[in-house]
Formats: C-alpha cells, sequence, structure tokens
C-alpha cells in the first residue's frame, strides 16, 4: 500500500512519540486537533491514530490499542487540570477547553465524587476566552467560574491564579481515587485492520521511534521545547518524570477502570476496546 497515514497532534507530550518519524517513507503524519482523531481513523481517512480512549469506546465502528505508544500518566499529569472559583464540591458546570473528550469525562467523573452529582459541561474557547457559540461570559467576565484546560495552554496560556484558588489535576486525582495509571490516548486502528499486512511493520517503526526518543529526552528539550514555548526545566519535568508512553499491564488496568467508571456514570456505553498482540500481547481494556 502507500504511505501509513498517522492522524496525531502537536503538543510537545507528544515529540517523544514522533519525533522523527516524518523520515520514514512509510510513514506520513497527519497533525489535527484530539477531538477528530477518531473520525479520521473510523472514515478510513487514516489507518492510525493517537485517540482518545473515550472516543474509542464511542466510536461505532470498533478500534484497537496497537500498543506502541500512549499519552498517560502515573500520578500528576500538569496539563490536564480544572480551575475553579469555587470549592471542587460545589462545582455545578464545567467550561470544558473539548479539544479532548476523554480529559472531559474524567473531569466530570472525579468531580461528581466530591460534588455527589455528574456537572454540566458547557464547551469553551480557552483562547478566544468565548463559549462554543461565540458568547462572551455574563457579565463581561473574561473567565468562567469553573475551566478545564488541557495541552499546551495550561502551562503557556493559563488563567490568573488569583481568579482561581481551587485547582484540581486530574491524573493526580485519579491515582488518589484508584491507585491507577490513566491513558488519554493510544495509537488505534480499525479492529478489522487488525491482520493488515502493514500493521507490524508500521508498529514495529513506531515501537522503535519511541523507545529512540525516550534516549534522548535532553536532546528533545534543548530543541523542541523552545517551538512550543515551554521553559526548558519544566519541560524536563514534564516528559521525564509525569507522563508514561508506554502500553503495559497497568495502563491496561487503569484505562479498563476509566471505562468501567465512564459506563457506571452513564457518561458512555459500557464496551470493550481490544489491544492488539502486534508486539507479543492481547488483551481488552
Amino acid at each position: 500500500m502507500s504511505r501509513v497515514r498517522l492522524a496525531c497532534v502537536r503538543y510537545l507530550n507528544t515529540v517523544p512519540m514522533i519525533e522523527g518519524l516524518e523520515k520514514d517513507a512509510d510513514i506520513e503524519l497527519v497533525p489535527v486537533v484530539p477531538s477528530k482523531i477518531a473520525g479520521l481513523v473510523t472514515s478510513g481517512a487514516c489507518e492510525l491514530g493517537l485517540v482518545s480512549m473515550i472516543d474509542a469506546a464511542r466510536s461505532d465502528v470498533p478500534l484497537a490499542i496497537v500498543p506502541v505508544g500512549m499519552i498517560g500518566c502515573d500520578g500528576p499529569t500538569l496539563t490536564v487540570r480544572l480551575f475553579s472559583r469555587v470549592p471542587i464540591e460545589r462545582v455545578t458546570t464545567i467550561h470544558a477547553d473539548t479539544d479532548s473528550h476523554t480529559s472531559v469525562v474524567l473531569c466530570r467523573l472525579l468531580v461528581a465524587r466530591a460534588a455527589g452529582s455528574v456537572p454540566g459541561v458547557v464547551a469553551f474557547d480557552a483562547r478566544e476566552r468565548v463559549t462554543a457559540d461565540g458568547a462572551a461570559q455574563d457579565g463581561g467576565e473574561e473567565w468562567p467560574e469553573s475551566l478545564l484546560m488541557i495541552g499546551d495552554k495550561v502551562v503557556i496560556d493559563s488563567p490568573p491564579a488569583v481568579r482561581y484558588p481551587h485547582q484540581l489535576d486530574l491524573g493526580e486525582a485519579w491515582k488518589a481515587w484508584t491507585g491507577l495509571p490513566f491513558v488519554y490516548a493510544a495509537w488505534m486502528c480499525r479492529e478489522s485492520e487488525a491482520e493488515a499486512a502493514w500493521l507490524p511493520r508500521v508498529a514495529a517503526a513506531l515501537d522503535r521511534q519511541l523507545r529512540h526518543n525516550l534516549t534522548r529526552l535532553e536532546w528533545i528539550i534543548a530543541n523542541r521545547a523552545g517551538a512550543y514555548r515551554w521553559p526548558p526545566d519544566l519541560a524536563r519535568v514534564y516528559l521525564s518524570r509525569l507522563l508514561r508512553y508506554q502500553v503495559d499491564a497497568r495502563a491496561i488496568a487503569g484505562a479498563s477502570r476509566f471505562l468501567d467508571e465512564a459506563a457506571a456514570a452513564g457518561l458512555v456505553q459500557s464496551r470493550t476496546v481490544r489491544c492488539l498482540n502486534v508486539m507479543g500481547s492481547e488483551a481488552r481494556v
């Protein structure tokens, strides 16, 4: 076949997964926001994508994890954070940066544990400070009462701390609740492609590149953090200590627990996501 198309995001956290792949003649990177990736994979516009766990669970086309890379954590995430003017147990509505559907569901679960009920969600553009329909905040306020932000903008464009005395790092809160890692997204393909001839070759390339990049994080920080406007010292902590990239048994257990909790709260249908054995193991999330 022609080059395998990989739908991915361009945040600092994905650099260890995709840096160097542009040199692979068999791979074409397709940058897009996280919420669009599952659709590209299910439609066949891309063969592989860094798909959000919730998008995989909600997909009408069965998707399968290719266990050669993920975006996850085993404690604090730093870049998935709820900011609130009121205590978390009093949050009833979350203005959410909806780039990541998984982060929105995780936030609703964590707030529900504190508040006793699942909060509502208002889609909010954190860059423009407006809701998705273009409306400004009531009373001309630039920032809403409670705001979920994800990605690099948590570091480079976060709201004034004085406005938000209550903050919640979602990865840290998940670990405190369950004792498990959290998986935001993983490389996935359509389950119908599980036996495709191209898959073992591309999976091996992704695994090899990730392992190589994890051995040269200092080079990545020195050469790439500035482009994302990250301070090098903070980028070093983020990439080397906070994030988890390799899919293992604990990650699978964390992903399974998350989907079970989301289904119990009525935020997703109960559904398993197959994890392929392209690297020697197979499981279901």
